[in-house]
């Protein structure tokens, strides 16, 4: 019984110090390339941007990005259009990624064909 008190009488102040503290147990993070703040995600998805050629094949692409911002996919006149949206800047300080901020990445039938700024991105381009 002498010994639970004890316990107790050490732990409480320790539990009522460490309150608004964060412990990290175990580095679980190492080898994860997610960045701490968008500036950092944009730069390096304006360094991958400035890296690919035209006519560069989708599957080739994807290896090389993260998960893209957005994506569309459709066809028009049996071509498949897809579409990613990588965040490269910022327009808003709303801590919201939008196609605005975004540079797009157009495939046609698995060939990238147009990059650009995704504000001026229309669905109905000719292709």
């Amino acid at each position: 019984m002498k010994k639970s008190i004890i316990a107790l009488l050490i732990a409480a102040p320790l539990t009522l110090s460490l309150s608004g503290c964060v412990i990290a147990v175990g580095g679980g993070d190492e080898g994860h390339s997610m960045s701490t703040s968008f500036g950092d995600r944009e730069y390096e998805n304006r360094k991958q941007i400035a890296k690919i050629q035209l006519n560069s094949r989708y599957d080739d692409i994807k290896s090389q990005f993260a998960l893209a911002d957005f994506n569309e996919k459709y066809q028009i006149d049996g071509k498949e259009i897809k579409v990613l949206f990588y965040r490269t800047h910022r327009v808003h300080k709303d801590d919201l990624t939008t196609k605005d901020e975004c540079t797009y990445l157009h495939f046609v039938d698995g060939v990238l064909v147009e990059t650009g700024n995704g504000a001026d991105y229309r669905r109905n381009i000719s292709d």
